[in-house]
């Protein structure tokens, strides 16, 4: 059977894509080239408007019992400055393991409906002879390449997407170079109910805590040389990033790391539209900004919710709907966009770093607000109105 439409990436953006589309009663199929549950390099946590766009799926239920509540944020920076803040309303976020959000979301979709397959591996778009239109992609599975059509594509494959780079839609941005480098911990001191993020004049580091008393470090760095980021002894980099830093090191003396470093860079991946005829973007492979403000996800669930629905138009219309979601886009992200580009350029420089360090520790309204924004609690519908 034909599915309306093949949607090609079963992270957050794709499964969320596919949620909405089969309770529209479309024909969807979802792939994926991993076997589920996989790992994935990520923060691990979801803020409070986040979580709201599960509460509004109706799929909040499982995530909230399974993860560990988030009650707010601690921020620090260079020269011994700490800021921490409580979301406000007593409101909540959530942290668990992208292993385990990422089967609830799957799940959730194939429960509406939508038809998964895992282990399919996606080689390249198919287009009509005119060059007018998508319309499927050549796949792999099993060993043999053959064909799957669609009246509608999806890709939802990551930060280098096959299909999206492929077809000229995105590239690695000129700058910044940064990577990112994760590994999971226990016995790390001090850990609470609260996300972290330490703001250097090299980069930062977030720390999280996570259900079973794990707790999820991720390093990011400004490496522009690729090959030489590539070749970076990733554990001696994320060891020194705790061992070294002298706010952190003493929380990680009787530390152990249970896990091997993940590494994913560069990370800025710039868009030059949503899409192609018959093809739609979602997810980090429409583009992809160093979310400082840990709200990846955001990005990647609200980003599958307008691709599913500019598939919906497109189905409806027969017109393409990539510009409608370029578009849409934009007046989603825009301003957590620009937001998460001033940060990054402030920690690109270590005199700002340390001015705003010393700001902080005079005037911490600045970076309270930052949490409230970080949050997304305007997204939160008791706080937005």
């Amino acid at each position: 059977m034909t599915p309306d439409v093949l949607i090609v990436g079963a992270g957050p953006a794709g499964s969320v894509a596919a949620l909405v589309l089969a309770r529209a009663g479309v024909r969807v199929r979802l792939v994926d080239r991993a076997r589920f549950p996989r790992d994935k390099l990520c923060g691990d946590t979801l803020n409070p408007g986040t979580l709201s766009i599960l509460d509004r799926l109706r799929i909040a239920g499982p995530v909230r019992q399974r993860a560990l509540a988030i009650t707010g944020m601690n921020v620090t920076g260079p020269r011994g400055a700490t800021v921490s803040a409580d979301y406000p309303h007593g409101l909540r976020g959530a942290a668990l393991t992208r292993r385990d959000l990422d089967v609830m979301l799957v799940e959730a979709a194939t429960s509406a409906g939508a038809r998964f397959e895992s282990g399919i591996i996606v080689r390249a778009p198919l287009i009509t002879t005119d060059s007018a239109r998508v319309i499927g992609v050549r796949v792999a599975a099993s060993g043999n390449d053959h064909d799957v059509h669609a009246r509608v594509v999806i890709a939802a494959d990551g930060r280098h997407s096959r299909i999206a780079f492929g077809m000229g839609l995105t590239k690695y941005a000129p700058k910044p170079k940064r990577w990112a480098f994760g590994a999971y911990f226990v016995d790390v001191e001090g850990m609470a109910t609260h996300g972290e993020m330490h703001i250097r004049a090299d980069g930062y580091v977030g720390i999280a805590p996570l259900p079973g008393g794990v707790t999820n470090v991720c390093v990011v760095r400004d490496l522009k040389n690729m090959f030489r980021a590539q070749r970076v002894n990733a554990d001696g980099l994320v060891a020194a990033a705790v061992s070294d830093d002298p706010m952190l090191r003493d929380r990680f003396v009787r530390a152990r790391q249970v896990s091997d470093v993940t590494s994913l860079g560069p990370l800025a991946v710039d868009a030059v539209t949503a899409g192609y005829p018959g093809l739609l973007l979602a997810g980090d492979a429409a583009g992809f900004i160093d979310p400082m403000t840990g709200d990846g996800l955001r990005f990647a669930l609200r980003g599958g919710e307008l691709a599913a629905e500019a598939a919906l138009r497109e189905l409806s219309s027969g017109s393409p709907a990539c510009d409608s979601l370029w578009a849409a886009r934009a007046r989603e992200f825009g301003s957590k966009w620009r937001i998460n580009r001033g940060l990054r350029a402030l920690v690109n420089s270590p005199r700002a770093v340390g001015a705003a360090a010393r700001v902080a520790q005079q005037w911490s309204a600045p970076v309270r607000l930052l949490v409230r924004v970080a949050g997304d609690l305007n997204l939160v519908p008791d706080v937005a109105s």
